[in-house]
């Protein structure tokens, strides 16, 4: 009988980053709105720091996560100055399939709140296999 290998990762991993809002962090700068406030792609794109943040420590050598899927809601608009929060809960995992609860924070304000999925793969053949695709 072949012995299972040990997760790499198990629910409960948390990690966080911060952001203090630029003018290049906008809505109108990224190109999602013509709004000066916090852009929802710069939203997402702090959650997905966190959720990297939350598997960097205990990866396993030669791997990587690549996200799949994404559900966020913005709720509320942050002005340029401020610093807002991302963290990352690592709720399941599944094999190699790991999901994760995200919020963004502003102070006790909820900004956004939503899930991101990444998978586990081996980064060389990962990016082997992108560059054939290309």
């Amino acid at each position: 009988m072949q012995e299972q290998p040990e997760p790499a990762f198990a629910p409960g991993l948390t990690a966080q980053v911060e952001l203090t809002v630029t003018d290049a962090d906008t809505a109108q700068a990224v190109g999602s709105g013509d709004v000066p406030v916090l852009g929802t792609p710069r939203v997402l794109a702090l959650a997905e720091a966190a959720t990297v943040a939350a598997t960097a420590i205990g990866m396993p050598p030669g791997s990587t996560t690549v996200g799949t899927r994404v559900e966020l809601e913005h709720l509320a608009p942050t002005v340029v100055g401020r610093t807002v929060r991302a963290q990352a809960l690592l709720a399941t995992v599944d094999g190699r399939r790991l999901s994760f609860e995200v919020t963004v924070s502003d102070g006790d304000q909820t900004v956004a709140r939503g899930r991101v999925d990444r998978i586990l793969v081996d980064r060389g053949r990962f990016v082997e296999r992108a560059g054939r695709a290309s």
